[in-house]
């Protein structure tokens, strides 16, 4: 008649020693993996809103370039058309001033599009940030 061995004093028994170990509880492996791709959504999100800023701005500075361009010729040509010393600096004068005011205007407006772009990607990405922090935390709470 056979019989089953017994674990002599002394000796190490794995199953025993698994038995006894206190692992912490493992989250839910579907829950991590759906947070993980709510997470990618939307970092994709952001990129599109942010790319799509840039494409706006790019549009823009095109449109504000062949503004510039087109009032450039018109000035020159009001430039040759002076004849007077006097009347020619005038003229100088009037284009740097009104030069100036538009390029003042035009970096502002370019400015406050990539910061509105910046802040709209920015924001989706802190308040998936936000979300992704609770569902951690429920997933835990939930193991343990």
């Amino acid at each position: 008649m056979a019989t089953t061995p017994t674990p002599k004093s002394g000796t190490f028994d794995p199953a025993q020693f698994l038995a006894n170990l206190k692992l912490p509880a493992m989250p839910d492996v579907e829950a991590v993996l759906a947070t993980h791709k709510r997470n990618l959504d939307a970092m994709t999100e952001a990129n599109r809103v942010a790319l799509e800023g840039a494409q706006v701005v790019a549009q823009r500075h095109m449109e504000i370039m062949q503004s510039t361009m087109t009032e450039l010729t018109s000035t020159l040509k009001e430039l040759t058309t002076a004849t007077n010393p006097a009347g020619r600096a005038a003229k100088h004068a009037e284009l740097l001033r009104q030069t100036f005011e538009t390029s003042v205007a035009n970096t502002r407006e370019l400015s406050d599009l990539i910061q509105k772009s910046n802040a709209e990607a920015l924001s989706k990405l802190n308040a998936r940030f936000s979300e992704a922090m609770r569902e951690v935390k429920d997933l835990f709470d939930k193991a343990s």
